[in-house]
């Protein structure tokens, strides 16, 4: 166990997940699926279960509850702008990062013409190209292609001088793979879309949960996330820079709100859900210090950014050692989360998955992840993808032990 490993609280941290009790087959079961979505932290639920018990309601009423409700909507936006370093009203909320793609998508689309362009890349998860996709194509619009390089499975930059002309209307890019965990250089990527005039659509889905965000820094105009990936519920988060959010026209009902953020949010929202956000926000926090949210927030995201990084590298380095492991993952000085993408000689993805499943008690999934250009550009969409297994801060070290042990036995001849 590396000291980053050691100083960390983990025992502390673990007792907040109540999904950590559960078994599999006599044996207490390991996530290692947070890619796919985290555990909840217990505040979370709590603060679910409150809201709904203490009697929920819609907006605009001349009664408590509604208060009430409007108070924690407005409370998850400060705690959600503290997260990116961003404004409340720049904060909305909705079904999920990719209902939220969608709308929006639709909303900047009312002014695109045909021949217009966009940028998408060849990394992302499909909410972030689809959406794009669907509106060019209603436009008739030109789609260009930021490509992968299929070796060091990093994006080619250097591209991006000519993908970006006077008829870009948006590049969107994602901050971190969630099928192979590169991080992206969006810094460098939104200064030469300004340079144009160009907005930048960041997903920031996967990495929201692995290390802190600053989306001034990042250059992003749009920042798309999902809280259910960071210790809460199953709602949708939009950041949009103010200004460009003002110009937005969404497609809404007519009696519907004309300011920011509420025109986008359309119909009644998960209350309880966002109820959730701001305790799944205030763990993060909980685990760093600082005299702001803000600060507290950053902080608590070094300590689980070294903490998952530490145990990542002692995946990699065990799975490298082993012959009928392939690793999927850029080069060492390549930044990555805490995912790890590989194969198996001899197993296909889904029956490796099953038998860590039965035999061990360890979730891993498999499959293209909705990173199906990056799957077919590697030759894996026939054989079944890949099987990913990505850690969060409540992954402890013995539970690294036993997937080590578990894939070193399940691979020897």
């Amino acid at each position: 166990m590396t000291k980053t490993a050691e100083l960390f609280p983990i025992e502390a941290v673990r007792e907040q997940f109540p999904a950590l009790r559960r078994t599999c087959n006599g044996k207490s079961a390991v996530y290692f699926d947070g890619p796919g979505g985290s555990q909840v932290v217990k505040s979370s639920m709590d603060a679910i279960y409150a809201y709904m018990a203490n009697g929920g309601a819609n907006l605009h009423g001349s009664f408590p509850s509604s208060r009430e409700t409007e108070k924690i909507i407005a409370d998850a936006k400060e705690a959600v702008a503290a997260l990116f370093g961003a404004k409340p009203q720049e904060v909305a909320f909705g079904a999920n990062m990719t209902t939220l793609t969608f709308a929006i998508a639709r909303a900047l689309g009312r002014s695109w013409k045909e021949g217009d362009e966009i940028v998408v890349t060849e990394l992302d998860h499909r909410a972030n190209v689809d959406p794009w996709l669907a509106i060019a194509a209603d436009r008739g619009m030109t789609v260009r292609w930021l490509p992968v390089d299929p070796d060091t499975l990093t994006l080619q930059h250097e591209q991006l001088d000519e993908l970006l002309t006077p008829r870009t209307r948006l590049v969107a890019v994602g901050l971190a793979s969630n099928a192979v965990g590169t991080v992206n250089d969006i810094a460098a990527i939104s200064q030469k879309a300004h340079a144009l005039d160009i907005p930048v659509a960041v997903d920031a889905v996967h990495a929201a949960p692995h290390f802190a965000i600053d989306w001034d820094a990042l250059g992003a105009d749009l920042l798309l996330c999902s809280a259910y990936k960071f210790f809460g519920p199953h709602v949708g988060i939009a950041v949009i820079r103010q200004q460009l959010f003002e110009q937005l026209v969404p497609y809404k009902l007519a009696p519907a709100p004309a300011y920011i953020p509420d025109k986008l949010e359309t119909g009644t929202q998960n209350h309880e859900g966002i109820a959730g956000i701001r305790p799944a926000i205030e763990f993060i926090a909980s685990l760093g210090r600082g005299e702001t949210l803000r600060e507290q927030i950053r902080s608590g995201y070094e300590a689980i950014e070294a903490y998952e990084n530490a145990l990542a590298e002692q995946i990699r380095t065990a799975l490298a050692k082993i012959d009928a492991v392939t690793l999927y993952q850029a080069g060492p000085d390549v930044p990555k989360t805490p995912t790890i993408a590989f194969r198996v000689d001899g197993w296909t993805p889904q029956s490796f998955c099953e038998k860590m499943s039965e035999k061990y008690g360890i979730f891993i999934a498999d499959g293209d992840f909705y990173a199906s250009t990056l799957a077919a550009k590697l030759g894996l969409v026939d054989s079944g993808g890949w099987i990913r297994a990505g850690l969060a801060p409540y992954n402890s070290a013995e539970e690294v032990e036993r997937f080590i042990h578990a894939v070193q036995e399940l691979t020897q001849k």
